[in-house]
C-alpha cells in the first residue's frame, strides 16, 4: 500500500511533536503507570479512575497528536483525530459518568494477554524502538502517540468487566469500547508493513487477540439463572 509520506516524514513529525510537548511524555508513563496500580485497587471508584486515564491519553492522542502534527503529512489524520477523540468520550460516559466498568488481573487467558500487551507498549515497545533505530525523539511515545496507546488500550480492556452483580463472572466489557482500538489496530499494521515499523507489528497482534479473547469470553459467559 502506498502512504502519502515516507518513513522519513513520518519520524520526522515525531520528532517535531515529541520537542514540543516535552516533558508530557512523564506525565503520560506516570498516568500508565497510575491506571496499571489502580488495577490493584479495591476501592468502587478506581474503575472510574481508569476509565478517565485512558480517555485523557485518546483524547490528547486524537486532539493534539493527530489534529496538530500527523494531520501536516497525512489528510486522513482529520479522521483519525476525530475517531480518537471519540474513544476519549466514550471512556469518559460509559467508564467514568456511568461507572460501567472494573478492572482486575485473573489467571485466565484475558489476564495473562492483558498484562503482555501492558508490558509491550510500557516498556518493551520503547526498547524495540531504540534497537530498530528509531531513537528519541524520532519515535512513537507511550500515551501521546496512536499506536502504543492503542496496544496499552487493548491490554487494558481485557482486564475490563463490567461491574455489579455477575462481576464475579467477568462479563465482557462492552462492544462499543473495542471498535476504534480495534479498526486502528488494523491501520496502524498496514501502516507498519508499509513502513517498515517493526515494533508496531505487536499492535495487529493486540487487536486480534484482544478480539478474539473478549469474543470467545462473552460467547462462554453462563448464561444468566432463570427467576
Amino acid at each position: 500500500m502506498d502512504l502519502p509520506f515516507t518513513l522519513n516524514q513520518f519520524l520526522g513529525v515525531f520528532a517535531a511533536y515529541n520537542r514540543a510537548v516535552f516533558p508530557a511524555q512523564f506525565i503520560a508513563y506516570a498516568l500508565g503507570l497510575a491506571a496499571l496500580a489502580l488495577v490493584f485497587s479495591p476501592r468502587p471508584r478506581a474503575g472510574r479512575a481508569i476509565a478517565a486515564i485512558l480517555a485523557l491519553l485518546w483524547l490528547w492522542t486524537g486532539g493534539v497528536y493527530q489534529l496538530l502534527y500527523f494531520a501536516a503529512i497525512d489528510w486522513l489524520a482529520v479522521v483519525f483525530g476525530a475517531l480518537f477523540i471519540l474513544q476519549g468520550a466514550l471512556f469518559l460516559y460509559t467508564g467514568t459518568a456511568r461507572g460501567g466498568l472494573a478492572f482486575r488481573f485473573g489467571a485466565d487467558a484475558s489476564g495473562v494477554l492483558g498484562a503482555v500487551f501492558i508490558a509491550y507498549a510500557l516498556a518493551l515497545y520503547p526498547l524495540l524502538n531504540v534497537w530498530l533505530g528509531h531513537a528519541y525523539p524520532r519515535m512513537p511515545v507511550f500515551g501521546l502517540t496512536p499506536c502504543p496507546t492503542t496496544i496499552f488500550t487493548l491490554g487494558m480492556l481485557l482486564l475490563a468487566h463490567r461491574p455489579g452483580p455477575g462481576a464475579g463472572q467477568r462479563r465482557a466489557v462492552p462492544g462499543h469500547l473495542l471498535l476504534i482500538p480495534f479498526v486502528w489496530s488494523l491501520v496502524g499494521a498496514v501502516a507498519a508493513v508499509s513502513l517498515g515499523m517493526v515494533e508496531d507489528y505487536g499492535l495487529l497482534a493486540a487487536g486480534v487477540l484482544a478480539i478474539i479473547t473478549i469474543l470467545e469470553r462473552r460467547r462462554n459467559r453462563p448464561a444468566p439463572a432463570p427467576r
